[in-house]
């Protein structure tokens, strides 16, 4: 058996006004994540990750914020596409395991829904799936709720 591990890091800035995408559901909130897709922090790390375990360079070379074709995407598609190109080459995931770092909406009431979402887009667990929320202790751009960032590590194996 072949085992990987890849890491993931994002941030996005957030603007009045914008839809809030986040680990795959709307949240409600008064800003929104700032990007070429729908902005979905959350699943852009752990497509990130992924990649990386796998050696498959990043979300940016897959589906690049050049082509028209991804402008206001939702990321569940992005990382159906990444857990294709997995798949291709025999991986499974292991597990995942997240962080978003974000001051307000409070994140933890909708974890929920997230680890469902992401679970039934990769066809894996929901407990494969750890999501973790924190503040920055208002500092920073996302104390100044400037923006938002996600970690996330994660291991794939192979048979």
């Amino acid at each position: 058996m072949r085992i990987r591990t890849g890491f993931g890091y994002d941030v996005h800035q957030l603007q009045e006004g914008l839809p809030f995408w986040l680990g795959g559901i709307l949240v409600p909130h008064t800003h929104g994540a700032l990007g070429h897709s729908d902005a979905d922090v959350l699943i852009h790390v752990i497509c990130d990750a992924l990649l990386g375990a796998a050696n498959l360079r990043d979300i940016g070379f897959h589906f690049p914020d050049t082509d028209p074709q991804y402008k206001g995407i939702d990321s569940k598609r992005l990382l159906a596409g990444v857990m294709q190109l997995l798949q291709e080459r025999g991986y499974q995931v292991g597990n995942i395991d997240s962080t978003i770092c974000l001051e307000a909406p409070k994140v933890n009431p909708h974890i929920p829904e997230m680890r469902r979402v992401l679970a039934g887009v990769m066809g894996i667990a929901e407990d494969d799936i750890s999501i973790k929320a924190t503040t920055t202790e208002k500092l920073g751009f996302v104390g100044r709720r400037e923006g938002v960032a996600a970690y996330a590590t994660v291991l794939i194996v192979k048979e």
